[in-house]
């Protein structure tokens, strides 16, 4: 009895220091509501996925039509399947923009490097997670996407054909494959809702960020019930848009070929994947050499490991970096014109444009973010030392 109470007690203080009392800037923006929707955003994911695995039949002879079931004949069926495809989708869009007012507010500066990676860590595991749920549904475009981006592990040295056959659990993308892809997009979201208590954690014992970048000398209120009036009226908003796709175009973020079951005899004209992959598939393909383009894709993800190291500016926020905000929103267009790139067909001009904005985005981070930073120390070190002299 007396252990219960003290859990009672524990839990009752945990939710306390992390949620009501919680000590909040109170200069933070809408921006800041994009980490608890995203959060929500994983929520409906995992129960909407654990509803329709519930009627799916992960074999290659049952899974087209096990979805056409689910859509037509299971009460709610084409709701709860609406909800977990475009939900996926919503899920990117609000980590996507999270990420990047992480980027532009210096969220990744000491002491944050750590919270950091582990965001960086979620994404990694989204977008694996995100790969296996397409190809679930067996149409044209899961089929084929899953042969396309299975096969480039074949481009690594030695091992390459041994890792693509493990992957696929024989010589091509078949059965064993689906099952065990249908395994993994079952279990990941449990590891992401882990690895984000982690990242909650990281937050917590570090302090939120804020606009202006500053710590010190900055006023804080408690996160309830301020905070969470503003989180709440963020999350209306998204719900808003999200059930905005889900009733009135469910199908305008995915792809029409993924409604005629998988033919392997059968190639699409055109093999592309979900939106929130295309500017690192654009990647991919600028790269003529294929190690190089799945190198390149895969770099183009960790690298955003690498900012809490080779950034050299102590300002975080771009609000006070003028020259760094415009190579700032020039990646910003950069992102989204390799998100166009990747759903052209790879011909002229569009393989020499993908390489250019491949060059530039690589440039920003291993080139710009610390040569930036250092002009920016020295400017500052310079008004500073006039100042005291």
């Amino acid at each position: 009895m007396f252990a219960n109470r003290w859990n009672k007690f524990a839990l009752i203080s945990f939710i306390d220091s992390h949620i009501i009392s919680y000590p909040t800037s109170i200069n933070l923006s809408y921006f800041w509501s994009f980490g608890a929707s995203s959060g929500i955003c994983l929520v409906i994911q995992i129960v909407t996925g654990i509803l329709l695995a519930m009627h799916y039949t992960p074999h290659i002879e049952y899974a087209f039509n096990s979805v056409e079931h689910i859509m037509r004949d299971v009460n709610g069926g084409w709701l709860l399947r609406y909800i977990h495809a475009n939900g996926a989708s919503i899920f990117f869009m609000v980590v996507y923009t999270h990420i990047a007012r992480g980027l532009y507010f210096g969220s990744y500066i000491y002491p944050r490097g750590t919270l950091w990676c582990s965001g960086v860590a979620i994404l990694l595991l989204m977008m694996a997670t995100a790969f296996m749920g397409y190809v679930l549904p067996w149409g044209q475009m899961s089929f084929w996407g899953a042969t396309v981006i299975t096969n480039l592990f074949s481009a690594i040295p030695a091992i390459g054909s041994a890792v693509v056959e493990w992957l696929w659990g024989g010589y091509s993308v078949d059965n064993a494959t689906l099952a065990r892809f249908f395994s993994l997009h079952f279990l990941l979201p449990f590891l992401i809702a882990g690895l984000t208590v982690v990242h909650l954690s990281l937050l917590h014992s570090n302090g939120s960020n804020n606009s202006t970048g500053i710590n010190l000398n900055v006023k804080t209120i408690a996160f309830y019930p301020y905070f969470y009036v503003k989180d709440l009226f963020a999350l209306s908003v998204l719900l808003f848009v999200f059930l905005s796709f889900v009733f009135f175009a469910p199908n305008a973020l995915g792809h029409a070929d993924n409604y005629i079951p998988a033919n392997s005899l059968v190639t699409p004209p055109h093999i592309v994947p979900e939106w929130y992959f295309l500017p690192f598939y654009a990647i991919l393909r600028s790269i003529p050499d294929k190690l190089g383009g799945v190198l390149a894709m895969i770099g183009a993800i960790l690298i955003l490991v690498l900012l809490p190291l080779i950034n050299t500016s102590e300002i975080r926020s771009t609000k006070f970096r003028p020259l760094f905000g415009f190579f700032y929103w020039l990646l910003a267009g950069n992102f989204l014109l390799l998100g166009w790139i990747g759903q052209q067909p790879v011909e002229t001009p569009f393989i020499e444009i993908g390489l250019g904005l491949t060059l530039f985005y690589f440039l920003f981070f291993l080139v710009l973010i610390p040569v930036i930073g250092i002009i920016e120390m020295f400017f500052v070190n310079t008004k500073f030392d006039n100042l005291t002299s």
